[in-house]
This record gives C-alpha cells, sequence and structure tokens, in this order.
C-alpha cells in the first residue's frame, strides 16, 4: 500500500464505539473500542467508511443479514479459508470451530482453526461470533462474550448458551 493512507473512524453502535479503519482496497479492521469518541460526524467519513457503517446500522436495526463490502483483508492460506467459510454461515445459525475445521478441510487442525476465528480482522462484518464450542457453550470473542451472546440473540440463533455472560440489549 506505498502512498496509500489508512482511513479511520470510530463509530457509534449498540455494543458501542467501533473503530473501523480501511485502505485504498476496502475495509481492514474493526475494533470494538469501549474508550474511543465517536468521530464520524455526518459527512466526514469516507465513502467507504460510511457505507460500512450504514450496513453496520441496518445490521443493527434488524435490517441487514448480510454485508456487502469490499475487504482488503491480510492473512496466510489457512486464515483466508476460514475467513471465507466464515461469510458461508447464515444469519441466525452457529457452528462448531470442529464443524468449520471439516467445511474449510482441516479436519485435523481445530486448534489452527479456531486460532484463524480469533484473529479475524472485521468481526460482525466477517460473522466470527457464529462460531461455539461443540457443547454449544459460547468460547472466546475480540469483543467479550457479553458481545457474542448479544449478537447471537440479536440474530436469534438457537444455539445462544444459557450459561452465556449477560447479554446487551441490541434491538
Amino acid at each position: 500500500m506505498t502512498g496509500a493512507a489508512l482511513q479511520r473512524i470510530t463509530h457509534d453502535s449498540p455494543l458501542g464505539p467501533i473503530a473501523l479503519e480501511a485502505g485504498p482496497f476496502g475495509l481492514m479492521a474493526l475494533r470494538f473500542d469501549d474508550e474511543a469518541a465517536v468521530t464520524d460526524a455526518a459527512g466526514t467519513a469516507s465513502p467507504a467508511l460510511a457505507r460500512a457503517a450504514a450496513q453496520l446500522d441496518e445490521y443493527f436495526a434488524g435490517r441487514r443479514t448480510a454485508f456487502d463490502l469490499p475487504l482488503d483483508l491480510r492473512g496466510g492460506p489457512l486464515e483466508m479459508r476460514v475467513w471465507s467459510e466464515l461469510r458461508r454461515i447464515p444469519h441466525g445459525t452457529t457452528v462448531s470451530y470442529g464443524q468449520l475445521a471439516e467445511a474449510v478441510g482441516r479436519p485435523d487442525a481445530v486448534r489452527a482453526v479456531a486460532g484463524a476465528v480469533a484473529r479475524t480482522p472485521i468481526p460482525v462484518v466477517i460473522p466470527c461470533h457464529r462460531v461455539i464450542g461443540a457443547d454449544g457453550a459460547l468460547r472466546g470473542y475480540v469483543g467479550g462474550l457479553e458481545r457474542k451472546a448479544a449478537l447471537l440473540a440479536a440474530e436469534g440463533a438457537a444455539a445462544v448458551a444459557a450459561t452465556a455472560a449477560p447479554q446487551l440489549e441490541l434491538l
């Protein structure tokens, strides 16, 4: 990305402030940033970031089930396969880490697949929150288990574990 500046905004969401970062080829990162001030006042975000923020708003309002954004992903071959497969998990459903490993053709590498899930650079847009333990329990999430439970509940996922962290209200 020689000569191309990264663009960043912090966008308000029901899950708290979300930092978005884009390069010339698309959205590169989404981070939950509880300490950040919202910086995307009307008209100041780049078109790519404004589009991402608008689609996130639609998702959180229950009007969007999938994202249509250009992504600029950087990762190794396994990570790229895992992130691609994550985008195929339907809204409102979950898969286990083992099922995901099978889907990417690496049933022997559940831990490596779980590591790739944990390194998902654009959570929510790449729905890594839809991956759960084989026993149906919620496992780690970059935004915390409370956010993971809230996302799954908002999507109507049947597999939200009763032992999950307290849920945030999204809708």
